[in-house]
């Protein structure tokens, strides 16, 4: 009896890295980007409000989630305009704002990124 069992060799994907510099210097170049992008009725920028919730960066497209402080902000168009253009500024590529349905907590602010 053997303990190994014989099968063919068959070459096999090389693995992706666990950490991608790159990709992460990128992101965190959006989020440095988007400081620039400040709620007129708080005074503070998006990030420092936790309002940006994902950056999915991709090759043809990356994509923002974001969420308000609140459902009718009167300022969500002009905010929204904003995240993107300034995360454009920084990819070569378009980018999608995507807004969520959660709610915002000021407890949040500052703690995110």
């Amino acid at each position: 009896m053997t303990d190994a069992v014989d099968s063919p060799t068959t070459p096999e994907a090389p693995a992706a890295p666990a950490f991608d510099a790159a990709r992460r210097a990128t992101e965190l170049a959006i989020l440095d980007a988007l400081r620039a992008v400040v709620d007129p009725e708080i005074g503070m920028n998006v990030v420092e409000l936790a309002l940006i919730k994902q950056v999915i960066l991709g090759t043809d497209e990356t994509e923002i989630k974001m969420i308000l402080t609140t459902p009718f902000c009167p300022y969500a168009g002009s905010m929204i305009a904003q995240v993107k253009e300034q995360a454009e500024s920084v990819v070569d590529h378009p980018v999608k704002v995507t807004l969520l349905a959660e709610r915002w907590d000021p407890r949040d602010a500052g703690l995110m990124w």
